[in-house]
């Protein structure tokens, strides 16, 4: 894959979470997007969080940031809150992507358990991740009665070709 690829992917994974808040979480009753849950991270509240914190540790590590931690969703409950935060790791997702080249993808920034990773190892987990967690999302909006959609790529690329040359702001 080249860096345009992986912006591309990008784009698709940030219209997806963002079509998943604006369709399905922003309606839902804060009753239901706390309600506490056995599955995977727990509450639909606490994936949103969770996958908010796994991009930005990730994109952390790959800027040469630290990482200031998770965040605990237990106290995020205000909903313009997190959306707000969102959006700030989204903008700084967008500002490394931006700067992202094709020779970067093969380096190895990473120290720890993570050292023998590449850039495009790291760049194909948080993506892989979010469509996990999207996927359970949408399963648990789907037991509150919300009427989902696909979340396959496929339909993303149809609307949005790809073209080698795209230039991303």
């Amino acid at each position: 894959m080249t860096a345009d690829m992986f912006r591309h992917v990008y784009d698709y994974h940030f219209a997806e979470n963002r079509a998943i808040w604006d369709q399905h979480i922003v309606p839902l009753s804060q009753e239901h997007f706390i309600q506490p849950l056995t599955y995977s991270v727990g509450s639909i509240r606490n994936h949103v969080v969770h996958m908010m914190d796994v991009d930005d540790a990730w994109f952390s590590d790959l800027r040469g940031d630290t990482f200031e931690g998770m965040n605990n969703p237990e106290t995020l409950s205000d909903r313009d809150k997190i959306r707000t935060e969102w959006d700030t790791v989204e903008i700084k997702m967008r500002e490394y992507l931006k700067t992202l080249t094709d020779d970067m993808l093969i380096t190895q920034p990473f120290s720890g358990e993570d050292k023998d990773l590449y850039v495009w190892q790291a760049l194909w987990q948080v993506a892989n991740h979010g469509t996990d967690h999207r996927a359970q999302l949408l399963r648990l909006l789907h037991d509150c009665g919300a009427d989902t959609k696909s979340q396959d790529y496929v339909f993303y690329a149809y609307d949005n070709p790809f073209k080698l040359s795209d230039s991303h702001s």
